[in-house]
């Protein structure tokens, strides 16, 4: 007898450990301001890259910055500072290591401008979720207008690796679109809990 196999987004069944975090996380609305904060410096750093690289290294990444969590992060000594550019759990680029630490200290900074990351980042679509409607992956877009005021407003703020591309492919991560597809078994359980959700202010 043949095995009935869940029906998903094409993108994630090359591997196991991609289906895993499409089933259990990709979409699943994030209002955890540290949460976010770590998701867009991990997003930032697939530039150039696949997202499935990224996500393989994730636990070098929180392991190499205390958790991505962003008061540890600017407190660390320089002899780490160092280390981490030949570390090899994490994407040994400069530039991408570096923006790690500007965006924590922009994250800093914003909070202590009085600014909850989570409401401001929510803000760019009226916060709560949007439940999109594709059929193919062809219909999803690489970014919107949303996401390109989010990385416009993510710059004016001290950010670094947020363009417009990477912005969207956060959106769609922590939740802020449903970008399954109809047919993928994940679209309706995560529909639900976009109904389900409570409204940010804004």
């Amino acid at each position: 007898m043949t095995k009935l196999t869940q029906k998903r987004c094409p993108w994630c069944e090359q591997a196991d450990d991609y289906r895993r975090y499409h089933d259990e996380q990709w979409g699943r609305p994030v209002t955890d301001p540290v949460e976010l904060f770590a998701k867009l410096c991990l997003d930032g750093q697939q530039a150039g890259l696949s997202w499935l690289t990224i996500l393989r290294k994730q636990a070098g990444y929180e392991a190499a910055f205390y958790g991505l969590d962003p008061d540890k992060i600017v407190e660390m000594p320089d002899n780490e500072r160092q280390q981490l550019y030949s570390n090899p759990e994490i994407i040994r680029s400069k530039a991408k290591i570096d923006a790690i630490f500007v965006n924590a200290q922009a994250y800093i900074k914003m909070r202590n401008q009085g600014l909850n990351f989570s409401h401001w980042l929510w803000q760019f679509i009226g916060g709560k979720p949007q439940i999109n409607g594709y059929r193919t992956l062809s219909e999803v877009p690489t970014e919107s207008e949303a996401s390109q005021a989010m990385a416009k407003a993510l710059k004016q703020q001290g950010f670094k690796f947020v363009g417009p591309t990477i912005c969207y492919a956060f959106m769609q991560a922590v939740g802020m679109m449903n970008d399954h597809l109809v047919d993928c078994h994940c679209y309706q359980p995560v529909c639900e809990q976009m109904r389900q959700f409570t409204p940010l202010d804004t």
